[in-house]
């Protein structure tokens, strides 16, 4: 095992409390009895950046939940994905990206069960304070960070395609985002492609955005679950509730409880609270945040992201994305949210071949 995942695997069964950082918080609830036998499960799950979905749960009266869960906070899905990797997390959520790379190896011990819209905002690239570049194009033989095999690589990439550059024709640095924000206020970058906490740092310290994911990225956030988790009945469903849960949490907080979320996000991304505000009903407004089952155009939209990557030869053979997407949790999920009277699915499942077999795509 690596110094990497040594140190991810030992974060995550520690689970000691470490805003912002690739560190652990603990939550518990239901203890003692619940249906469906579900008091036995514990869940180990991940969140990045802080632990949002736990605090939309707590908000939305919704942390009631019948098995315990243990949640884990990293900087990045693909952190997350590493340490589920390791046998330290049950359940994960990460962009389109990081599944592609932790799978890369035909290795993966998870796979892709859910898929969470949401919006594609705070996805940007960003100069500092008094910077000449103001634009993409300017970023020929400059030093640029980003967040390797995230949503952040990804539109970087993009960006520099449609203002006629080459990956090669800067010199890309691969950083963690709180590494970036301080490579980015101390000079030793020109720019930084990031997404959230940091894009709001940077923004707080000045930074311009001189370019955005926002109308690139799909907005499909997926959940990933360890071949384990979906082998237990009792996890499998478990897991189902959890994600049922938090789709009913996001429409309770769109639903006249702005300002309280706000009030929470403020806190945890140390900023103002109207400016809180404003960026939950801008994402909100823009994408609304809903809970799917697995499906044909989900599952296209990350062979896309896959493809692009191969092109940018970051992997070196073509991945097919179906081998590590399942339909094994659409029955549990698709009862969850109807038990919930979550809304149906924007378009229906795909029907794709059994959990142990390779959907098509």
């Amino acid at each position: 095992m690596s110094a990497v995942l040594g140190w991810l695997l030992a974060s995550a069964l520690l689970l000691t409390a470490c805003g912002g950082g690739a560190g652990a918080e603990d939550k518990s609830a239901g203890e003692s009895g619940g249906a469906g036998g579900l008091s036995s499960v514990t869940l180990a799950v991940g969140d990045t950046g802080w632990a949002r979905h736990r605090a939309v749960l707590e908000l939305a009266g919704l942390d009631d939940t019948p098995y315990t869960v243990k949640w884990s906070v990293f900087q990045g899905g693909d952190l997350q994905l590493q340490a589920m990797r390791a046998g330290a997390l049950d359940v994960a959520q990460s962009s389109e990206i990081p599944p592609v790379f932790a799978a890369a190896d035909g290795k993966a011990n998870f796979k892709v069960v859910a898929v969470q819209k949401g919006n594609t905002l705070l996805q940007e690239v960003v100069a500092p304070k008094g910077s000449a570049v103001t634009t993409i194009g300017q970023l020929k033989g400059k030093k640029v960070g980003y967040v390797k095999n995230t949503t952040a690589q990804y539109f970087l990439y993009e960006l520099l395609k449609r203002a006629g550059l080459r990956w090669s024709d800067i010199t890309a640095v691969p950083l963690l985002p709180d590494a970036g924000i301080a490579a980015l206020s101390g000079g030793s970058v020109d720019a930084l492609a990031s997404y959230g906490n940091a894009i709001i740092t940077a923004h707080t310290q000045g930074a311009t955005t001189i370019g955005s994911g926002a109308d690139i990225l799909s907005g499909n956030f997926n959940w990933e679950a360890s071949d384990r988790t979906l082998a237990d009945p009792a996890a499998r469903a478990a897991t189902a509730d959890l994600l049922a849960r938090i789709d009913r949490a996001w429409a309770y907080l769109r639903d006249g409880h702005q300002r309280e979320y706000a009030k929470v996000f403020a806190a945890h991304t140390h900023q103002p609270v109207r400016l809180a505000l404003s960026q939950f009903e801008d994402g909100e407004r823009q994408r609304p945040t809903r809970i799917e089952t697995t499906g044909e155009a989900a599952l296209a939209s990350g062979q896309r992201v896959a493809d692009a990557f191969h092109q940018l030869g970051a992997l070196p053979a073509r991945l097919d994305v179906g081998t590590f997407w399942s339909d094994a949790l659409d029955a549990d999920l698709t009862r969850a949210l109807g038990s919930s009277g979550a809304s149906a699915p924007s378009s229906a499942p795909a029907a794709t071949a059994p959990a142990t077999e390779t959907p098509t795509s």
